[in-house]
């Protein structure tokens, strides 16, 4: 039985995280696919078949807060969100707070964190992609939260109601001044999956903007590879 269980929606971005730490029996990588509906059955069937000792929710996230550069891998444990109870930012559900984990492990894993690279931050759980830097300075505004990203809040709070401690552990990939050459959301499949026949179309009708899609998986690239580092530094302490 897997005592950690590590998720990420694609495997864009696992892919650097599951070659860095190889196999280990007591760890399991779990891709939930793109969006809070994606996430909610995903983790809800892998909590149905073992509860493990610690969840960490994990992936690129959009940076709001213009200090975050490109590449930073930011954090949020339950003992952040539980000194910021009340903050709909942390809580974009409305759930319940974090239950009393008895032993300091929240001190301990927000520690872990610190000591592997990672700085803590305020999330916002979307339903969409923020597409233009115009609409990240308004979720900045109205959510006060430091990054955006689409599975992790409905990740945790399912992880509360199961008792089970968990870690938002994301890397930013586009950093709020940053445009993304297509509106994603419109490239989504039924299943709110990235269709890449649509991305190839969207490339042919625009072929200008090839050239900002091959710098955006470029730089996608290199901040996987960041959080891959990061997470194996956890894993070793945890």
């Amino acid at each position: 039985m897997a005592s950690l269980l590590v998720t990420f929606a694609a495997k864009e971005e696992s892919r650097a995280f599951q070659k860095l730490i190889g196999r280990h029996s007591d760890l399991q990588v779990l891709l939930t696919g793109i969006g809070q509906r994606n996430a909610e059955r995903a983790i809800r069937g892998a909590l149905a078949e073992q509860l493990p000792k610690l969840v960490l929710t994990c992936g690129f996230a959009g940076g709001l807060n213009p200090e975050l550069a490109t590449g930073t891998v930011v954090f949020s444990t339950d003992e952040e969100v539980r000194s910021r109870r009340g903050n709909e930012a942390d809580s974009p559900l409305n759930v319940q707070a974090p239950p009393p984990y008895v032993g300091g492990y929240e001190s301990y894993l927000s520690a872990a964190l610190l000591a592997s690279g990672a700085r803590p931050a305020k999330f916002h759980c979307a339903e969409k992609v923020a597409v233009t830097a115009e609409e990240k300075r308004a979720r900045w505004a109205s959510t006060g939260a430091d990054a955006v990203e689409m599975e992790s809040g409905v990740i945790r709070a399912i992880c509360h109601e199961h008792n089970i401690p968990s870690a938002t552990v994301r890397v930013i990939s586009d950093a709020a001044n940053e445009n993304l050459p297509f509106d994603f959301n419109r490239l989504m499949d039924a299943n709110q999956n990235l269709s890449y026949g649509k991305l190839a179309l969207a490339s042919l009708k625009s072929p200008g903007k090839i050239s900002a899609l091959l710098k955006l998986q470029k730089q996608t690239r290199l901040a996987a590879e960041k959080l891959a580092e990061v997470l194996v530094r956890v894993c070793q302490r945890v």
